[in-house]
């Protein structure tokens, strides 16, 4: 091979560091459809790592509106919305969406995306791009997903918009900056969950700071949507939120059990979305089979089985924070179903997976970039598909594995 090919060098050597520092990822191969119960490598694994809330994403249900879906609207989409791609399927499922927030946002509308990622980006620098360049002011949370982040970045990258990041704890700094702040355009970004801690956003005191000192708050409700509110309409349901400055972005991968997002907010905003967000007009639309199997997932969640699965999953959360003790390991109690045992090192949280495969448990380590330095963790999720008795058995299990690891000094 030739010397001079520097970019195969580059690479490999990247990939080296990686591995030095612990932090090289791999893939794995689940041979069964997503549930709290997976086959890897021929193993028998139980799962505490996926964003399967509500236990959704292999409902018979779904599977069937899925081909019913495909049988009526085809596979492929054929082209982007705006081109020939918009089916009678995403107006349905869309009008639905528009339905779930409208207590919530007023003269609602809804935009269905491929992924979340395609719709926080679509958001961000959409909204962005409505005040003249240098005119606009972000204000982004630190612990904000990838997606927020590279959104917030694209935006002020096109349009000179500034950014503060701020801590979504403590929002004295956040009120004194917007206070001072006479940008034409205030964005405020964060998520509703946050997805490595599990603790909500207090949105119920970031939109008193957006009505006061006239901003947009845009909240992406990945792991909220579906789980949250008496009907799981989400985290604006949770809190009894109502206002026009709201921008609502929800996940339909994860509690929903399905594929794609979505971003619902007063027409006018998404009006300007369909006409500049270009995330949006340059991608072919999500199949219409998707959308279709989507609608089915609503009624589940709005439904007498979405409100039993989240009572259901609640408990689970009950009986862990109640009965999950460490003595070293740091447990971060929350009300959702995210549950983050923080241990420190790769190293140790590595070791820690790794004894958890050797008992039968899917949880993978979580390592810097994704969360801070020294902070590296067991992520552990619930589904409604999960029983007491695994709940039980999953905190047993890591009270073994936490007592051996520090006779062995690990």
């Amino acid at each position: 091979m030739s010397n001079s090919f520097k970019a195969l060098t580059l690479v490999n050597q990247a990939i080296t560091r990686l591995e030095e520092g612990l932090l090289k990822r791999s893939l794995r191969i689940n041979e069964k459809a997503c549930d709290v119960d997976a086959v890897v490598g021929g193993r028998a694994l139980k799962t505490f790592c996926s964003n399967d809330y509500l236990g959704l994403a292999n409902h018979p249900a779904l599977v069937t509106a899925l081909s019913d879906g495909a049988q009526k609207y085809g596979v492929g989409s054929g082209a982007s919305h705006l081109i020939s791609g918009h089916s009678r399927a995403h107006e349905l499922l869309e009008n639905q969406l528009a339905r779930f927030q409208g207590a919530h946002i007023p003269n609602a509308r809804a935009l269905f995306f491929s992924a979340g990622y395609m719709a926080n980006l679509t958001a961000i620098t959409g909204l962005i791009g409505l005040a003249k360049k240098g005119e606009a002011h972000i204000y982004s949370a630190a612990l904000n997903h990838a997606s927020l982040i590279d959104g917030v970045r694209l935006a002020s990258s096109q349009h000179q918009a500034l950014v503060t990041i701020f801590d979504h704890i403590n929002l004295a700094s956040l009120e004194s900056d917007l206070s001072k702040d006479t940008a034409s355009l205030k964005l405020i970004v964060i998520d509703g969950v946050f997805s490595m801690d599990g603790d909500l956003a207090p949105l119920h005191l970031l939109l008193q700071l957006a009505k006061k000192h006239d901003a947009l708050l845009m909240v992406d409700d990945a792991h909220g949507f579906g789980v949250l509110g008496e009907n799981g309409h989400g985290i604006l349901e949770h809190f009894d939120l109502r206002s026009e400055r709201l921008i609502y972005v929800g996940t339909l991968g994860k509690a929903a059990g399905v594929s794609g997002a979505f971003i619902c907010a007063a027409d006018s905003f998404i009006e300007w979305l369909i006409q500049k967000g270009r995330p949006y007009i340059y991608t072919t639309a999500t199949s219409p089979a998707i959308a279709h199997a989507v609608s089915k997932s609503l009624d589940l969640i709005e439904g007498i089985e979405g409100k039993t699965r989240r009572k259901h999953l609640d408990e689970l959360i009950k009986l862990w924070n109640e009965e999950m003790v460490f003595s070293n390991w740091q447990k971060e109690c929350s009300s959702s179903a995210i549950q983050p045992v923080i241990i420190g090192s790769n190293a140790h949280a590595l070791q820690a997976a790794k004894l958890l495969d050797t008992a039968g448990y899917w949880i993978p380590a979580i390592r810097p970039p994704t969360v801070p330095e020294g902070k590296a963790r067991l992520r552990i999720t619930f589904s409604a598909n999960h029983t007491v008795d695994d709940v039980k058995e999953l905190i047993q299990t890591l009270q073994k594995i936490e007592s051996s690891m520090f006779v062995e000094g690990v």
